[in-house]
């Protein structure tokens, strides 16, 4: 998410709050939108999701969801009342969490609403360890695909593990796997892509998925053939970064991503709990 966008959403959910008998809260009909919800009715069906969550989770409804009306002129110039939800900060989040993630806008909400200290640049920090997470679990889930896929064709998980590695020393520069653990200090029995950046992450995760859908539609069979597809389609990528200025063995490694994960968590909770107070 670009830093202009952020510093846009920023400032529109901040100007946004009001206080409604002594509790900071948000309008409905304003945060719809603000995460781009055309119509009233569909947004009403994320907050019934979100009315829903709240319930399950032993709240009561009425201490985050209240009724209220909205003065809205019309063209002729005459004013009338039309339906409003006064949302607290919880009810919000919540929202946020029920909401359509590939929305920019929700997922700055999910994590606007959960930074107690609202500052812009514990907001940005979020949102870049939210997303090398995702990240990473996608790779994951791309690289146990392709792992299926070539299982089916003649590959077994020892021959996969020979192919990712010659893949990543197509996209390192002729570094290998192990080579790139040492020469970011990487401990031998973790994955290299836990301690790589989001780019690189996502660098990794797209060679991978044109493996899989090359294997598929070209019908490679065989330890040669796919590996020979893999490393092409690495190189390919690296190109791509080369011609932007970037060479991805030259980049830092990040901070441990399982390490990144559970500090989410673990905010995720106190959020919660917080909120649920009204903190």
């Amino acid at each position: 998410m670009k830093k202009e966008l952020i510093t846009e959403l920023f400032e529109r959910f901040e100007h946004a709050s009001y206080e409604y008998k002594g509790i900071e809260c948000w309008s409905a009909r304003e945060l719809q939108e603000i995460l781009s919800y055309s119509k009233w009715n569909n947004f009403l069906g994320v907050v019934q999701k979100a009315k829903d969550a709240c319930s399950n989770a032993g709240e009561k409804l009425s201490d985050h969801f209240a009724d209220v009306g909205k003065m809205v002129v019309l063209g002729s110039g005459a004013e009338r009342t039309i339906e409003d939800i006064a949302l607290t900060r919880y009810a919000c989040y919540l929202i946020a969490q029920n909401g359509d993630a590939n929305k920019q806008a929700i997922a700055f909400a999910q994590t606007y609403f959960a930074v107690q200290t609202r500052k812009q640049e514990i907001i940005e920090q979020r949102l870049l360890d939210i997303a090398r997470v995702t990240a990473r679990e996608k790779l994951s889930k791309s690289e146990k695909k392709l792992s299926g896929i070539i299982y089916e064709r003649g590959v077994d998980e020892k021959g996969f593990a020979l192919i990712r590695s010659k893949g990543d020393a197509a996209l390192f520069g002729g570094f290998s796997t192990q080579e790139m653990k040492r020469k970011l200090n990487i401990p031998d029995n973790r994955p290299l892509a836990d301690f790589l950046p989001t780019l690189t992450i996502k660098a990794k995760d797209f060679a991978t998925e044109l493996t899989s859908h090359n294997v598929l539609e070209k019908d490679l069979k065989g330890d040669s053939s796919i590996s020979k597809e893999h490393i092409e389609n690495n190189v390919a990528v690296r190109k791509m970064l080369k011609e932007r200025g970037v060479q991805p063995e030259q980049l830092p490694p990040a901070e441990d991503v399982k390490k990144v994960q559970r500090k989410l968590e673990s905010e995720e909770k106190k959020v919660v709990k917080g909120l649920k107070k009204g903190k």
